[in-house]
């Protein structure tokens, strides 16, 4: 049913609303990504599936070395101004300027140039063959255009007026507090959106969220934490999650000692219960990560991730210490609940074993952009989630990624991942995925703990639940029953 105001609460408030500074995930700010530019492309949340929504197409005939973007014709930005090839060519080639400080730097760089043909037609050719790249598009914030003139006029004036053709326009933003969005009534895919109006509040406590909407005080609370999602089920809402293969994981630093030394990473890995962390998290509610992908995934294999095995775990921490080299590290972790957990229950788990030190430092959630680009920590919490491996395998533990959060670079991993990223056959990718799985078991740069749970609880009078790419919720698509 048209019309209504739906309150909706999310996990973080943006910085900017420059969509090159925000993040396309459910646990960024995709919800008022979506709301504010609209999509170029989604996929199919089981199938991965590219489907077309502002782009008409986006195909390549030569194996990944270039692409031909063709757009809908008509669209235009909530100021009247054309949404054509010239736009999104400003949006792609601002992303991959390292000045620009995007989110997806790292996936637009892999653009070595763009060339317009025509009004809807971008020519796109690749630094490499990708023929994948279109799921690095729709999962990061190339999938949102904003008007050139709007973004030229500087950070202070486009949060007041940010311009893009989405669904909904910005009536206000009254920071650490609610942003206002009223609807699109020149939206190219009409009678969309079904809503007059959002009311967005952030706030990381999963709890509060949840509790927020059981009271009535919401009718979305996007999430991420299983234990609430229970929760918010036992009360009768109603819960969507995405399955994505990969998951959160602990990055261990081999820049720096210790866990330059490989034998400190099998260490900590071979110490750790995984299960005991979601015990403490989740209270057992969660799904372990203990493959790199899910059953349901083409690419799936049986190898598992990790094994705990005290015995080993104590014989190299020993080892180390014998030569000088005893494993004293620091877990650099946020104040939300499930980091402080996990943090906690790390530092509690190898307090059993000799020759080991853990401390924690929590920093707000606000230095985690600092705190990445320097790479000024041990241990920290990330995340590898998707559907398609590519791009976010790659970037996430390619040697030449500039977001590659342990800084591993190995020759042998480098080719797997290569492999999967230009082979064009899907047995060549799933044998080159196969090789990356046995890598990273061997080499332990991160240590996986369970699967993401990309969420969108709704109270019973919410319907039209979409997500895409990394659990981006549609608001074009949301409706409420009066």
């Amino acid at each position: 049913m048209a019309g209504g105001t739906a309150r909706i609460i999310q996990i973080s408030e943006p910085r900017h609303l420059d969509p090159a500074a925000m993040g396309n995930s459910w646990a960024i700010n995709s919800f008022l990504g979506n709301a504010l530019y609209g999509t170029l492309m989604t996929n199919d949340t089981k199938t991965g599936v590219v489907q077309f929504q502002m782009a008409k197409s986006f195909t390549t005939s030569d194996g990944g070395a270039t692409f031909e973007l063709k757009l809908r014709s008509g669209l235009t930005f909530s100021d009247g101004s054309p949404l054509d090839a010239e736009a999104v060519k400003f949006n792609w080639d601002r992303a991959r300027d390292p000045k620009t400080g995007s989110s997806s730097l790292q996936e637009a760089s892999m653009v070595a140039s763009t060339k317009v043909v025509d009004a809807t037609t971008l020519k796109v050719t690749m630094v490499e063959p990708v023929p994948s790249y279109a799921q690095a598009v729709l999962t990061t914030t190339m999938n949102w255009i904003a008007s050139p003139k709007a973004l030229k006029a500087g950070n202070q004036r486009f949060d007041r007026n940010p311009v893009g053709a989405g669904p909904f326009t910005l009536k206000q933003w009254t920071r650490q507090d609610t942003i206002e969005l009223a609807k699109n009534p020149d939206y190219w895919d009409a009678p969309k959106p079904y809503l007059d109006r959002i009311t967005l509040r952030s706030t990381q406590d999963s709890t509060q969220r949840i509790n927020t909407l059981i009271s009535g005080g919401a009718d979305v609370a996007i999430d991420t934490n299983w234990q609430t999602l229970d929760k918010a089920r036992d009360a009768g809402l109603q819960t969507d999650t995405m399955s994505l293969n990969g998951g959160q994981y602990l990055a261990l630093n081999a820049r720096r000692a210790p866990f330059n030394d490989v034998r400190a990473r099998k260490a900590v890995a071979a110490a750790l219960d995984i299960r005991a962390v979601d015990d403490a998290i989740y209270n057992g509610t969660g799904k372990i990560a203990d493959t790199l992908f899910t059953k349901s995934s083409p690419f799936y294999s049986e190898t598992k991730l990790t094994k705990q095995d005290k015995k080993t775990a104590q014989k190299l921490f020993d080892e180390l210490a014998a030569e000088g080299k005893p494993v004293s590290f620091t877990f650099t972790s946020f104040p939300a609940p499930e980091s402080k957990g996990t943090a906690e229950s790390v530092q509690a788990q190898l307090s059993a074993f000799k020759n080991v030190d853990v401390k924690v430092d929590f920093v707000d959630i606000s230095k985690a952009t600092e705190l990445y680009t320097t790479n000024d920590f041990d241990m920290v919490i990330s995340s590898a989630l998707f559907t398609d491996p590519e791009p976010r395998l790659w970037t996430v533990f390619h040697g030449d990624s500039q977001v590659n959060r342990s800084g591993l670079d190995d020759n042998e991993l480098n080719q797997a991942l290569e492999a999967g990223r230009t082979a064009t056959k899907q047995q060549e990718r799933k044998a080159a995925y196969e090789a990356v799985q046995k890598r990273l078991v061997e080499l332990v740069p991160a240590i996986f703990l369970g699967r993401a749970a990309p969420s969108a609880v709704t109270a019973k009078n919410v319907h039209g639940v979409r997500q895409y790419g990394q659990g981006s919720l549609l608001p074009e698509e949301l409706w409420m029953q009066k």
